[in-house]
């Protein structure tokens, strides 16, 4: 079983940045691809980033490369999603998850309550 937190959310105006954290937590953690998903009004779901543990990562969203990072700390189990350049169409909820290798980032092993971002013009 693996619980995942999230927190950092809020309005931001465009160009500006926030930093999402995921509290991860569970005996198995290691065995999980740890990313961040995303959920806008009226849009399906889309995988912004993800990495392992040993912080091999990938962006999975054309549009935040360059702008979104993701990070691990390992000592404190937490996943970090740092956003700068914020724009509107970042607005969505933010969604940390994990995947077992092999596993489909369309279908989550684990997803935690989300986290709410809004970027205004």
């Amino acid at each position: 079983q693996v619980q995942l937190v999230e927190s950092g959310g809020g309005l931001v105006q465009a160009g500006g940045s926030l930093r999402l954290s995921c509290a991860a937590s569970g005996r198995t953690l290691s065995t999980y691809v740890m990313g961040w998903v995303r959920q806008a009004p009226g849009k399906e779901r889309e995988t912004v980033a993800a990495t392992t543990w040993a912080g091999r990562s990938t962006y999975r969203t054309a549009s935040v490369k360059g702008r979104f990072s993701i990070s691990t700390d390992n000592v404190k189990n937490t996943l970090y999603l740092q956003m700068n350049n914020l724009k509107p169409e970042d607005t969505a909820v933010y969604y940390c998850a994990a995947t077992r290798y092999g596993g489909s980032w369309d279908v989550p092993d684990y997803v935690g309550q989300g986290t709410q971002v809004t970027v205004t013009s």
